[in-house]
């Protein structure tokens, strides 16, 4: 059985054909269905909605049904993946093959066909999710994780565990709140993560309250085995605040560590230094996402971010680490680079 209702994207520039399938697997598969025209915002769907199964047409304005398979490949990998047709050919079901679809479906979908495959593949979704452990970064404002555990990040997901970025500001006294949003969405999406994005006050985020109520909210929801975020070594109010929020919410997680940040005082004293060979790049990827602070933050300059991996490599293994204040570790799971 399912927990909880299984999350769909349907995609489809037909407004009649998008309003019917998302009916149907709302009213007849009780799905939480989100409807989309076009495919110009399935990143920040992706980020924000994280759905267990995305169906589309095959043939969309800007980005065919075919060429949207192989980019769910590459930002959600264990997401189910429906591609719809009213014209049949050989061509298009091989195409759609190669582009790892997982089903192949002819227009006029009949309801309980459409029904039995997106229940087979959410539930198939939910089962890989549930036997990898899921990883919980939870920073201040919009690009905190990101250059804290951004390399990490990106390697927990090629190992093919579920990663979710908690932000509690939208970091308005940076710049603009829809921006910043926008670009934490594309973060997100460069390695297939769920972004959870709050809206606390910049620079006045409070200890308790509602800054622990959303912490406790979203470790009870996904349930993480490993959890990420600020140091309380750090001159910014908002990371020390977020460091002790956390650790009262994840009070329960095995697994518990603090990444540096550009704001990192020098009692910052990491005891873990973990290598990011082969995820550099994708770090850099994330951080390129942030446009509205480039030139205005020199930590973001990717030679800045180069060096700081860099030096800390002198402690661990590899050309480039992060590393991390270990604050628990009872037989967590922790990164281990892949072969």
């Amino acid at each position: 059985m399912i927990a909880s209702a299984l999350r769909v994207v349907v995609l489809d520039d037909d407004p009649d054909v998008a309003a019917y399938t998302g009916t149907v697997l709302e009213r007849r598969a009780g799905c939480e269905v989100v409807v989309l025209h076009d495919a110009s915002d399935i990143a920040g769907t992706l980020a924000r909605f994280d759905p267990d199964v995305v169906v589309t047409d095959i043939e969309m304005p800007g980005m065919s049904g075919l060429e949207l398979a192989g980019v769910l490949r590459e930002q959600a990998p264990d997401v189910g993946v429906v591609v719809m047709t009213a014209h049949v050919s050989v061509e298009y079901a091989l195409e759609a093959l190669r582009q790892r679809a997982d089903e192949f479906l002819t227009k006029p979908v009949v309801a309980a066909q459409l029904v039995e495959v997106v229940h087979r593949l959410g539930e198939r979704h939910r089962a890989a999710r549930a036997a990898r452990p899921v990883v919980l970064a939870v920073g201040a404002h919009p690009d905190d994780v990101e250059i804290g555990a951004g390399g990490l990040l990106a390697a927990h997901r090629t190992a093919g565990d579920p990663v979710v970025v908690l932000t509690l500001s939208r970091g308005a006294r940076g710049g603009d709140v829809a921006d910043r949003q926008g670009e934490s969405e594309a973060a997100a999406a460069v390695i297939g993560a769920r972004l959870i994005l709050h809206d606390l006050p910049d620079t006045q985020i409070p200890v308790a309250g509602p800054t622990l109520e959303i912490v406790e909210r979203v470790v009870e929801e996904v349930r993480p085995a490993v959890v990420y975020t600020h140091s309380t070594n750090d001159r910014h109010q908002d990371h020390r605040a977020v460091h002790a929020a956390t650790m009262v919410a994840t009070r329960a997680i095995g697994m518990v560590a603090c990444f540096q940040s550009p704001s990192a005082t020098v009692g910052f004293r990491p005891n873990r230094f973990v290598t990011i060979d082969g995820h550099l790049d994708t770090k850099l990827a994330m951080l390129a996402c942030f446009a509205s602070q480039a030139g205005i933050r020199e930590y973001l300059e990717p030679d800045f971010v180069r060096a700081t991996a860099r030096y800390w490599s002198r402690f661990g293994t590899g050309r480039t680490v992060e590393p991390l204040e270990i604050v628990r570790d009872t037989g967590g799971i922790t990164y281990k680079p892949q072969a």
